[in-house]
């Protein structure tokens, strides 16, 4: 039997769509239903890697809330932004081609069939699909090019869920004015709406509620509290813009927040540490004197370790590493700390060549050939916080263009994809403190975590990293089911666009 349908729009960037569909995979499939979610075109550089390639981070962790695997059918399109102008195009989880935004929107119609055969097997495999939007539908100047939008909506008959942020203000506006801006035709897939951010007392939003519902002439579903710490994955580099102050009373862990930073939620299991506190830091004098630093991975790791050499970060962190200060490198951030990056090619920069921090004893050239494989290894160095580590066995996934060549490597990569292999990765200092990987998803390795942590000065966690997410999305579909009106959303899912909500 094909899949019920649900799709959540956003009435502006990071009005809270991708939380909301994690929570509602979360929800349903507590339910008993087999759920999956689906976002036709995501734009990220937080991939996640999964059979058969690369998805959009967010896709992943909303599988995961759903407690299925995901698979390339749950985001079809992924554009990881290279530059300003420039994206990668990922289809079914493989580079397709790197292009301007300009050719791409001229070629966007070819991709329309991929949206809509991935939907198909997607309804044909589940109880309920849960698709999620981009931005906000009534972006006329893209309404006719749509593929994410409501292109999938109407493709399924999908009643659609509208979502504003009333935090950042404007909400009325937000909600009515796209609703109003939208075709007749499209207004009627929109069967409720919702009000997301909200802090303070919600009985106070009462005739805020009535006044939508008079005009619109759509009902309110809920009104969703403002989650802080809520321990689920932020969609995009956007959520890391807050400034934290820093406490003298737990370890400090500066990540250096790069222009074209990717895959950030490398460090959530640092969030749920009492005894860390985790910062991003943009300028030289943000960075301070914290116990240890990362440099993230990168879409475009040349132009961010230009940026570095320019800012004055790279020499920070070359004086706070002679001071004793512990440097980590993540992908991108392990080709920096080397001495030298070369993409003579030209596969993800101009700059052709830039000298790194030269704080590993590894240099790195790049070519058009491409991993993304989730790896699984044993740790191979003992110094530092290794030591009594050697053997234990660490997992993970890598996507990265560039090729490393190091005297000494700390991990050794014996399975990719099931298949084996012999692959040697990672570098440290003699002493462990400055250390870098490939693999992502490093610190979800408990026992890995937990020494690096010790090394510097705290106790670590207890709990599994896995078992705590897991009472995150139990948490955030507590929220839900308390805040919505279920009878109502139970309905518009059952019902469809056929009958009204």
């Amino acid at each position: 039997m094909t899949a019920r349908s649900l799709m959540v729009l956003g009435s502006m960037s990071s009005a809270g769509k991708s939380l909301l569909v994690t929570g509602l995979c979360r929800l349903y499939s507590r339910r008993g239903w087999r759920v999956t979610p689906f976002k036709a075109q995501n734009m990220s550089n937080n991939a996640a890697v999964c059979s058969g390639g690369e998805i959009g981070r967010a896709q992943a962790v909303q599988a995961a809330a759903a407690g299925v695997e995901p698979t390339v059918f749950m985001n079809p399109v992924l554009l990881k932004p290279e530059a300003d102008n420039r994206s990668q195009i990922v289809v079914h989880g493989r580079v397709w081609d790197s292009l301007p935004a300009a050719r791409f929107y001229d070629r966007r119609s070819e991709l329309r069939n991929v949206v809509t055969d991935s939907l198909d097997t997607l309804l044909g495999q589940y109880d309920l699909v849960i698709m999620e939007g981009a931005g906000s539908p009534a972006e006329m100047n893209l309404y006719q090019h749509d593929i994410v939008n409501l292109f999938p909506a109407r493709c399924a008959r999908t009643p659609c869920l509208l979502v504003g942020d009333i935090d950042r203000g404007g909400v009325f506006a937000q909600l009515l004015g796209t609703l109003w801006l939208l075709e007749e035709p499209d207004q009627e897939l929109i069967k409720g709406l919702v009000v997301n951010k909200f802090r303070g007392d919600p009985d106070l939003f009462t005739d805020g509620i009535r006044f939508l519902e008079e005009h619109s002439g759509v009902p309110v579903l809920g009104v969703l509290p403002y989650l802080r710490d809520h321990g689920i994955p932020e969609e995009d580099a956007a959520a890391l813009g807050e400034r934290v102050p820093v406490r003298e009373d737990v370890v400090d862990i500066a990540v250096v927040h790069l222009p074209h930073i990717s895959n950030f939620d490398d460090f959530d299991p640092l969030l749920f540490e009492p005894d860390v506190q985790m910062r991003y830091v943009r300028k030289l004098e943000q960075l301070g004197s914290p116990d240890a630093i990362i440099l993230p991975g990168t879409k475009n790791t040349l132009e961010d370790l230009d940026w570095l050499h320019e800012s004055g970060i790279a020499e920070g962190i070359k004086t706070l590493a002679s001071r004793g200060v512990s440097v980590v490198g993540l992908c991108g951030g392990f080709q920096m700390l080397g001495e030298e990056v070369l993409d003579e090619s030209g596969v993800e920069s101009s700059l052709g060549k830039m000298e790194g921090l030269g704080l590993l004893p590894v240099n790195t050239s790049f070519s058009d050939l491409k991993t993304v494989t989730r790896s699984k290894g044993s740790v191979e160095a003992s110094c530092g916080f290794l030591e009594g580590l050697t053997g234990a066995a660490v997992e993970g996934y890598e996507i990265h263009m560039g090729r490393t060549e190091a005297s000494t490597t700390i991990f050794r990569i014996d399975t990719r994809e099931g298949q084996k292999v012999d692959v040697p990765d990672g570098s440290s200092s003699e002493d462990g403190r400055i250390w870098g990987t490939y693999l992502h998803g490093i610190f979800e390795n408990d026992g890995l975590r937990s020494a690096w942590i010790r090394s510097l000065g705290a106790a670590p966690q207890k709990e599994p990293f896995l078992e705590r997410r897991l009472k995150a999305y139990d948490g955030l579909a507590d929220e839900l089911e308390s805040a919505l009106n279920m009878d109502l959303l139970d309905k518009i899912i059952e019902d469809g666009v056929g009958h009204g909500g």
